[in-house]
């Protein structure tokens, strides 16, 4: 069976790893199940996020799919972009042949764009809004890495690209594309890395539980990142709740022995 785990929340926190967590990642694939990792943090880099599971222990084995993928994806190769995201998109259009313009660039306010990609960057300013939605109000496409309110972190969730989007939505008077978790682009790519069935394993039910009935898969919530037992029930309702991945794992994979 295949599983799509989410990072953070589920992996990690911020630095932070998740107790148990890489154990349960070591005990999926010892146990023959493909593992893939699903993530609507854009900012980082595919390579450095494989590069941070390595430090955390776990293999990434070309696993690895971000929100800045599927939106990347869905850029036709040649187009113009205004980037008003971080490395992690600009690596994503580049490596598909797109020019970037970055939006806080001086030129941002006249360049002509095809689209305009938006995701979390802690350097979000006015400037970047202005040009964003000014280049969308001139006709440009106007697409998120994900709609994401909030990520976790180990002080708890602070805002996240999609509070960024929103703003430039409210402002160009346009609704945007949402390329990551739920949305269908993203959905594509996990079909096509890890199949048709499986489990897809977060801490947040709008997001990841919502994705799972995308992909037609089971939705298994943990409890270490967004959601905690007084937010529950939850919906979309999980197929199952665990404390942390671990105890997901444990519990399926001994399940699955004593079906023997």
């Amino acid at each position: 069976m295949a599983w799509a785990l989410d990072l953070d929340g589920v992996v990690w926190l911020e630095d932070a790893p998740i107790a148990g967590a890489a154990e349960a990642i070591g005990a999926l694939r010892a146990a023959g199940e493909l593992v893939g990792f699903v993530t609507n943090f854009s900012f980082g880099r595919r390579d450095d996020i494989a590069a941070k599971l390595e430090r955390h222990g776990i293999d990434a084995a070309n696993g690895v799919i971000t929100s800045a993928m599927a939106a990347a994806a869905v850029v036709p190769s040649g187009s113009r972009a205004l980037v008003c995201a971080g490395p992690g998109v600009v690596d994503e259009l580049q490596r598909r042949n797109v020019d970037t313009i970055d939006a806080s660039d001086a030129s941002a306010l006249t360049a002509s764009v095809d689209v305009v990609v938006v995701g979390y960057h802690p350097t979000f300013d006015y400037q970047r809004m202005t040009a964003a939605s000014k280049a969308v109000r001139n006709g440009a496409r106007l697409l998120g890495t994900n709609d994401d309110s909030t990520y976790p972190t180990a002080a708890g969730p602070v805002p996240g690209g999609g509070a960024l989007l929103a703003s430039i939505a409210v402002a160009s008077g346009v609704t945007p594309e949402i390329a990551g978790k739920p949305h269908q682009p993203i959905a594509d790519m996990v079909h096509e890395m890890l199949g048709p069935h499986g489990v897809m394993v977060g801490d947040r039910p709008d997001t990841d539980g919502q994705f799972a009935r995308t992909l037609g898969w089971k939705f298994a919530l943990v409890l270490t990142g967004v959601t905690s037992q007084k937010d529950l029930p939850v919906e979309p309702h999980p197929d199952v709740v665990a404390n942390s991945l671990h105890d997901l794992v444990t519990e399926a994979l001994s399940g699955r022995d004593h079906g023997k």
